[in-house]
């Protein structure tokens, strides 16, 4: 007797452990917090563009990879969790459930862009706790979804094999799933598969690279060149090189290869996401993420515009720097509104994580 009822407490102690565990995760967000909402404004530039963002009729969720229906989502959620308000989270839902399926209009690289976005937002409005049937189905469509092939392709299978915009897309929308389904080894994995790709070849390199001639090192690949490399006189430190190569092979001046912001759009969310969980991205690799937007300010003299904008105020964010004009950003691939969530004082650098 006294054993079984040792046992139980125990039991619910556990119990009550783990209650707290989800409770703590769910506080702190996977991209913003509530707590951290409800300090920013409900004026100026940055709100309002969002906010006319929310209110505008953006239709339901096409599947393209140019589809926008998914930033949009999320702005509408920003706003629905700032203000509070239930008439919004009933249309974020709305627009959840029509994203069930839409993945069958696009093709492998619209199921890489389009899913953090609905993810984010479903963290955002609390959908399990407001709408817990629709939710289910929310939740399981994430569960089957990550695996699903499209053109031989799979979230996954991306994230492990294609070391340009492609896989830094997958990997965002795979790390994203992983936080919102508390799948604690997947993340984990795809943690590892951002460090291999960042240049810890111990942690990964299962990638398969393209042409190899921006490459450091053509023997040992990775996804950021490392701190110091040069070739021919000239920086490689920080390129980028499997979308760098999409211009051709090396040449000075470096082409202006906008493939590079298309990787680090991917590149950003998932470090950023990571950070948040407690891994140490920002400063991963002798601030690998940092090193590339020098090289493509410095080198490349080729700053982000249009859709690539919104990196900035988060880079500035995290490391400290003065890329970002304070010129209100456009929403991007798969985020944006970042002018907004982290564009006013900041709350801390890189060193925050674990």
């Amino acid at each position: 007797m006294y054993r079984y009822g040792f046992s139980l407490i125990v039991a619910g102690l556990l119990l009550i452990a783990c209650a707290t565990g989800d409770a703590l995760t769910q506080a702190k967000g996977i991209w913003i917090s509530n707590n951290e909402l409800s300090a920013l404004p409900t004026s100026g530039p940055a709100w309002e563009k969002l906010k006319a963002a929310a209110d505008s009729y953006f239709g339901k969720a096409t599947g393209g990879h140019d589809d926008k229906h998914d930033v949009y989502t999320l702005g509408q959620a920003l706003v629905a969790a700032r203000l509070n308000d239930d008439r919004y989270r009933a249309k974020v839902a709305d627009n959840l459930m029509s994203a069930i399926g839409s993945e069958d209009k696009g093709n492998a690289l619209s199921i890489s862009r389009n899913l953090l976005g609905y993810v984010l937002a479903a963290d955002l409005i609390d959908f399990a706790k407001y709408e817990p049937e629709r939710e289910a189905r929310f939740r399981e469509w994430l569960r089957n979804v990550r695996h699903k092939r499209l053109e031989g392709k799979s979230l996954i299978s991306m994230h492990e094999k294609r070391p340009n915009n492609w896989g830094t897309h997958a990997g965002a929308g795979r790390i994203a799933i992983a936080l919102y389904l508390g799948d604690t080894a997947d993340l984990e994995r795809a943690a590892k598969i951002f460090k291999g790709w960042l240049g810890d070849r111990s942690s990964y390199a299962g990638f398969e690279y393209g042409n190899l001639d921006w490459q450091a090192d053509p023997t040992n690949s990775v996804g950021i060149n490392p701190k110091g490399a040069m070739r021919q006189g000239h920086s490689i430190d920080g390129v980028l090189p499997d979308d760098q190569r999409r211009e051709g092979g090396f040449q000075w001046p470096p082409p202006k290869e906008n493939y590079v912001y298309g990787a680090l759009q991917g590149v950003v969310a998932q470090a950023e996401m990571l950070h948040r969980a407690g891994y140490d991205t920002w400063n991963w690799q002798d601030k690998a993420i940092l090193r590339a937007f020098q090289w493509t300010h410095k080198e490349a003299n080729f700053p982000p515009t249009g859709d690539d904008t919104w990196l900035l105020p988060l880079i500035d964010r995290r490391y400290g720097t003065n890329f970002w004009n304070k010129l209100p950003v456009s929403p991007g691939k798969a985020m944006g509104w970042t002018d907004w969530t982290h564009g006013a004082a900041s709350s801390g650098g890189a060193s925050d994580s674990k």
